[in-house]
């Protein structure tokens, strides 16, 4: 159960510099994780996490596995797109198979790199491509609605509620916004009806303004009309500068990699940021399990329960579930280990109604 993040942007804008970074890391990364399998346009990266490192230090672990995340390099975009224009059915159809989107930005002047629309003008070229994505949205809402709200008439409850669903889609993408500001509640039944829309502009959604080498520790007012811009969205932010990334994926040891970005004047290299500002996006969260063979970071969906958490290590593992150990990460450091946390009374026993937390170590007990 893979989670992925498309990397959209128009040409010359960084996205192919930042893709190639990724996938360098992830080829470095691939030597150590033989499952880690790169294709063309795919790069799966491991999740920065500390936490990792010290349980798997108080464990006295072997070896230790991240979980990953993956990016797709999703073609260009050109104008026209909604109208089957270039690539444009292409690129419409990989961004409704990805479970967020990655939106590259230029943000830094440079004469030596020519822009498509001539100027650099990052919010411009955002609603290039938020303009495709809005108008598919609103072809496929129309198409739709109509006979919803037929059915509706008939006094039909479930067409009312999709009527009601659609309509303020529609209403958010006619008043120029994404679907994603009309989405209901989490919780709500009416979520789960917006859900089933498969919306491009309700999928979360990272803008990377991509600055110029000396300002990746500050931005600059590129960067900060597009973080303006994000936060009117619903959408998350990261300022980058993606010919720095390039420069430290290039560079073979761990030191020389510190050395530089220190020169930089930064604490860890951008990708980390991008990386955990996706599987933010993707609203996920981690589990770990730990022992002397390896310790191991997993991902689930916030709100995943013990057994499908369980199936994500084997699904023998979520058929058989009968309870989950549970120690927190704060009381297994606490404690000084699995020992320790049994002994402070700190190891819980779940059962099948319990919601995975982040951090939870995990020990399942199941029987197939």
């Amino acid at each position: 159960m893979g989670f992925n993040c498309g990397i959209v942007g128009l040409p010359n804008v960084g996205k192919s510099t930042l893709f190639n970074a990724l996938t360098a890391t992830a080829a470095a990364q691939a030597a150590n994780y033989p499952f880690c399998t790169i294709e063309p346009n795919i790069g799966r990266v491991n999740v920065p996490d500390a936490r990792l490192e010290k349980l798997a230090a108080l464990a006295k672990s072997e070896k230790i596995v991240p979980t990953q995340l993956e990016f797709v390099d999703i073609a260009g975009l050109v104008r026209g797109a909604a109208k089957g224009e270039g690539l444009g059915n292409k690129f419409l159809s990989h961004i409704r198979e990805v479970d967020a989107v990655i939106h590259i930005l230029r943000c830094f002047e440079d004469s030596g790199v020519t822009h498509v629309e001539g100027s650099v003008d990052p919010i411009r070229d955002a609603e290039t491509v938020n303009t495709e994505l809005m108008l598919a949205d609103m072809e496929s809402l129309e198409k739709r609605i109509a006979a919803a709200q037929k059915k509706a008439k008939t006094g039909d409850a479930e067409a009312r509620e999709q009527t009601a669903v659609m309509e303020s889609a529609l209403a958010a993408l006619h008043a120029g916004k994404p679907a994603r500001v009309a989405a209901p509640p989490r919780e709500s039944e009416k979520a789960l009806i917006f859900k089933r829309l498969q919306l491009l502009t309700a999928k979360p959604v990272l803008y990377v303004a991509n600055v110029g080498e000396n300002e990746a520790a500050i931005g600059n007012a590129y960067s900060e009309k597009v973080a303006a811009m994000a936060r009117m969205e619903n959408a998350g932010c990261v300022v980058i500068a993606a010919a720095i990334e390039a420069e430290i994926a290039s560079l073979q040891g761990e030191k020389d990699k510190k050395e530089y970005l220190a020169s930089l004047g930064l604490e860890e290299p951008g990708l980390n940021r991008i990386i955990r500002a996706g599987y933010r996006l993707l609203d996920l969260v981690t589990f770990f399990t730990a022992g002397p063979k390896e310790a191991k970071a997993w991902t689930v969906r916030r709100g995943a329960t013990a057994p499908e958490a369980a199936g994500v290590i084997h699904t023998d593992f979520e058929r058989g579930f009968i309870k989950a150990e549970t120690i927190s990460y704060e009381d297994y450091i606490a404690c000084g280990g699995e020992a320790g946390a049994r002994e402070a009374g700190k190891l819980r026993i779940e059962g099948k109604d319990y919601i995975v937390k982040d951090g939870d170590v995990f020990h399942f007990r199941f029987n197939v």
